[in-house]
């Protein structure tokens, strides 16, 4: 299937994957600085922003977004690319490393670390967005998002500085989260997720120190089943990429530094 995306520079590609009801602008802030060292692809899950939704009978799993950007690689002629996830897009990071498609994997507060009692509350906390954003007219939304007040209460729960966020930005992340079709199936199906197989390539995972959605203290589960420290992003939230441009890039590039061409 085709999948929307943007895609800049030159070198080794990097494929860049957004949350749940995200889009690839999530990853905006730090376009220019990865593509300065890689062929960066920030594309839309299926089902997410611009991308159409899954073939009819195809549930909405982590695994099948693993899927689709293993067919899309395919289909542009990508091999070996390095992957970069965050939240759900962390998760299907590593099971791409998992599956031995990518060359490295980065995955910033990935999905999947969790307790019983934190992933539902996870997904309680994403479906009073999902429900705010729905609620809102897109007129309303947007005078919100021009609101310092109105971007702390919208995006309060996902960034630590939404000061940061640009109200351009965060008016299109409404409108992708209100009209993200698999959402719903998504995130039933996330309260079944577990850490992924050992991965068969290097992997970085990065954690939010302010994360409020996916608790700092999951990072110790994601650190044991890694077998390596997890970084600390200090001063970031649950999507860090507009928190610290600078940092999450770097914690990028360290990743596949060494495996460029």
């Amino acid at each position: 299937m085709e999948l929307a995306f943007e895609r800049r520079g030159k070198g080794s590609p990097l494929l860049l994957l957004h949350g749940i009801g995200h889009h690839w602008q999530a990853w905006s802030p730090v376009l220019d600085r990865l593509a300065a060292c890689h062929d960066v692809i920030a594309l839309d899950l299926p089902g997410f922003g611009a991308s159409p939704p899954l073939p009819a009978g195809t549930p909405y799993t982590p695994e099948a977004m693993a899927d689709a950007v293993d067919a899309f690689c395919l289909r542009l002629e990508i091999r070996d690319p390095h992957v970069a996830g965050n939240s759900l897009g962390g998760y299907v990071a590593l099971d791409l490393a998992a599956r031995g498609v990518v060359r490295t994997a980065t995955a910033l507060s990935p999905a999947g670390f969790w307790s019983r009692p934190e992933v539902g509350y996870a997904r309680a906390v994403l479906k009073l967005m999902r429900s705010g954003a729905r609620a809102l007219p897109e007129s309303r939304s947007e005078r919100i998002a021009r609101s310092p007040a109105g971007r702390a209460l919208t995006a309060g729960a996902v960034v630590a500085h939404p000061s940061r966020l640009s109200p351009e930005a965060l008016a299109s992340a409404g409108a992708a989260l209100r009209g993200s079709v698999g959402f719903d199936e998504m995130l039933d199906a996330l309260a079944w997720v577990m850490p992924p197989s050992p991965p068969k390539c290097p992997i970085t995972i990065a954690w939010g120190e302010h994360d409020r959605l996916l608790l700092r203290r999951q990072a110790v589960r994601a650190a044991r089943w890694s077998g390596h420290r997890v970084k600390l992003l200090k001063g970031c939230g649950h999507i860090p990429m507009s928190d610290d441009p600078a940092l999450v890039a770097q914690v990028l590039l360290d990743t596949t530094k060494g495996f460029r061409p």
